[in-house]
């Protein structure tokens, strides 16, 4: 993903609310299912980690990893995740508005 691609993600980002909540038992098997299923509903998606001593770059990796979704940012807490979905109805999050 280049620059621009992650620059216009971040701002969109910055409009949503967390729609995933990563708590004290880390990255399960349901949390990884829930950010699939809102992958696939929205392509972006908001994460917030409640544990404090996390590595939160390391968590946006592993999750990025294992979902096959690109990481756009985090920042404190919260993570943003992107991933194309052919699931999607109507426009795509990158395509240009008319």
């Amino acid at each position: 993903m280049d620059s621009k691609t992650r620059a216009k993600l971040r701002g969109l980002a910055n409009k949503i609310e967390a729609s995933v909540i990563i708590g004290k038992e880390g990255i399960t098997e349901n949390v990884l299912n829930q950010i699939s299923m809102n992958l696939d509903a929205h392509e972006l998606v908001k994460i917030s980690v409640l544990s404090s001593d996390e590595d939160y770059k390391a968590v946006l990796a592993e999750i990025s990893e294992k979902l096959q979704a690109e990481p756009v940012q985090a920042v404190g807490k919260k993570l943003v995740l992107y991933r194309f979905s052919a699931k999607k109805k109507g426009a795509h999050v990158l395509e240009e508005k008319k």
